[in-house]
């Protein structure tokens, strides 16, 4: 899936200690256009956060991954950025950063699919 618009904010990054290590995110505020533009958080994990190097003002089509889960009783939902592209505003190509995410399915020993994380 794929979105576009215009990085209205960028909010402080944030790290921490996981079971896999540390970890780094950081949300954006997208602005799509349109007659009725709608604002979306986006979240960059890990090195994409560099290699995107997305600044307040920069015309971006991002590659997202939409995932909801639920705790305790309340759901939350993650839009995360794995592919940008940067409109370079008339000076230039414009440049894409990012791969797809791994899609592998995992299975346990009884031949059911279980999630990586």
């Amino acid at each position: 899936m794929e979105i576009t618009g215009k990085i209205i904010q960028v909010q402080e990054e944030q790290s921490g200690n996981g079971r896999n290590g540390v970890w780094r995110k950081k949300d954006y505020i997208l602005e799509t256009g349109g007659q009725y533009p709608k604002k979306v958080c986006l979240t960059v994990w890990g090195e994409k956060i560099d290699q995107f190097n997305m600044q307040p003002g920069d015309q971006v089509n991002a590659g997202i991954e939409i995932e909801s889960r639920e705790f305790n009783g309340r759901w939350y939902t993650d839009v995360k950025v794995w592919k940008v592209t940067k409109d370079g505003h008339g000076s230039g190509p414009t440049s894409a950063v990012g791969s797809p995410p791994d899609v592998t399915t995992f299975h346990d020993e009884g031949g059911d699919d279980i999630l990586p994380f």
